[in-house]
């Protein structure tokens, strides 16, 4: 019996602002698309603080043995500035910058994208569609849109015609805004002149001849609105209708709200039933912006080179520190938490790593069954990761109370501890534990362990200057020692 069978998951819903029973379309079967990058830089921090939390889900679905369909797509083409249908195309104009192929920006980032995710220890998604391999299918999509008459073609560019559309459905429906207030909100621009209405939004937009990226189409050489590329390219592989969409909250307004609208156009029913949002990412206390100088990026976390942190941090360990709050949250990212995160991560690999040398007994003063619910509990409470956290510290605990002989487990006990913790960690989590390999009987750990007892003779006797220096020298070495209430023990970088 697979376990979805006795789990049952509640997922927040954005589409109704309600915690919802996780019922999938196809019984042990999960279509998830999530919106993936447009690559014309670097990949942002909070990116991947939102495709973790996907990650995060995705790992959680597969371990409870569904089928799962995970699609995350590549914006290559269309996306222009500022989310808008005027300006220039972002990857077109790095490349106009740089006097390169447009293809060349788009293979750089792409493989910086895929670089990071991977050292974050990221599973690769089922399907990974590029928006420039669909252009068929969304030129196909858009015919359809125009022959249900939602949209009309102006000079060679076709717009969505988003008065039309709510006439008979709910613009706004996701995003919980009215076309009322977005009319009144609008002011007129520049530039807008083929629209109908400051609403519609481009489904093809006509190529300038300086426009590098085009395709022919029925109405223009041109290119295809980014918010249509992920409408053909999600029903594509998931069906027209599926079970989860997500992305970043940014990405509800226009991005998904356009999205359903699209779906509605061309289909006539709605196109997903959970729809989840990955709150921001903030830099000590205030919004990330490059403008600001409020920024940092992955290899700069990583390397220790910036002028933000005070140190490098593992991968590991900012996965820990972005997993100890829910993926709904806005998460604020600061030295102090960073540092926090990293303490609590050595704790709990080090009480992992203590398991399989934990002495048994005839009872368990632990109930480990109890435990192991809770953790499900967690993670099935719209996937709570600060609470399953809380619950593998209890258990880190509870290691380190065996070891001290103050609790006792039975061998049939301490299996399904050391299961549970393993497969919540790492498999879920995707935690890794770099550590391990440094417990055991071989050269190195004998060597460090004597320098750790050298340091601790040192604070005994007051000599602080040699403790540090011993620390000091360690730490070079790539050895960092860890202080606690329970010892010292030791990871390498």
């Amino acid at each position: 019996m697979p376990l979805y069978d006795t789990h049952t998951i509640k997922i927040y819903n954005s589409l109704s602002g309600e915690k919802e029973i996780f019922k999938p379309i196809t019984k042990g079967y999960v279509g998830m698309y999530v919106c993936g990058p447009t690559v014309y830089s670097n990949v942002h921090l909070g990116n991947v603080r939102t495709f973790m939390s996907f990650d995060m889900i995705f790992r959680y679905f597969k371990h409870l043995g569904y089928k799962v369909r995970y699609v995350r797509n590549i914006t290559d083409a269309g996306h222009l500035e500022n989310d808008a249908d005027l300006g220039e195309d972002k990857i077109t104009k790095k490349a106009r910058l740089e006097a390169i192929e447009p293809m060349e920006i788009v293979q750089r980032y792409t493989v910086d994208f895929h670089n990071v995710l991977n050292t974050f220890n990221f599973l690769p998604p089922s399907i990974e569609p590029t928006a420039t391999g669909h252009i068929i299918e969304q030129i196909e999509l858009i015919q359809t849109i125009i022959d249900n008459g939602f949209a009309y073609v102006v000079n060679g560019s076709v717009y969505f015609d988003v008065h039309k559309y709510n006439e008979t459905n709910e613009y706004g429906i996701l995003s919980k805004r009215k076309l009322e207030d977005l009319i009144h909100n609008t002011r007129t621009l520049d530039g807008q002149s083929d629209k109908k209405n400051p609403q519609d939004f481009a489904l093809w937009k006509r190529a300038e001849p300086t426009h590098i990226m085009r395709w022919p189409s029925p109405w223009s050489d041109g290119f295809p609105g980014w918010h249509l590329e992920c409408t053909a390219m999600s029903t594509k592989y998931l069906g027209e209708r599926f079970d989860i969409h997500g992305g970043g909250m940014d990405l509800k307004f226009p991005h998904h709200e356009c999205e359903i609208a699209q779906n509605k156009a061309a289909k006539g029913q709605d196109p997903v039933k959970y729809w989840m949002h990955a709150n921001m990412l903030e830099l000590n206390g205030a919004r990330m912006s490059k403008s600001t100088g409020n920024y940092i990026n992955p290899a700069e976390l990583l390397s220790g080179e910036n002028d933000i942190m005070s140190k490098a941090y593992s991968p590991s360990v900012i996965r820990f520190f972005m997993m100890q709050a829910s993926y709904k949250s806005v998460l604020d990212l600061t030295n102090d938490g960073l540092l926090a995160a990293e303490k609590g991560f050595h704790r709990l690999m080090d009480a992992i790593n203590l398991i399989d040398n934990l002495k048994t007994s005839d009872s368990s003063s632990f109930d480990v069954a109890a435990w192991k619910q809770k953790c499900y509990d967690a993670m099935n409470d719209d996937f709570n990761t600060p609470i399953l956290i809380a619950h593998l510290f209890d258990a880190a605990k509870f290691i380190n109370q065996i070891k001290d002989g103050s609790a006792s487990i039975t061998s049939e006990d301490l299996e399904l501890l050391k299961q549970t913790i393993e497969t919540f960690a790492f498999d879920i989590l995707g935690l890794v534990n770099f550590s391990k390999d440094n417990y055991g009987t071989d050269k190195l750990s004998g060597a460090v362990e004597i320098l750790i007892n050298l340091r601790k003779e040192a604070r005994l006797n007051k000599d602080f200057a040699l403790s540090d220096k011993i620390r000091d020298e360690l730490a070079e070495a790539g050895i960092q020692l860890n202080d606690s209430r329970d010892g010292t023990t030791f990871t390498t970088n």
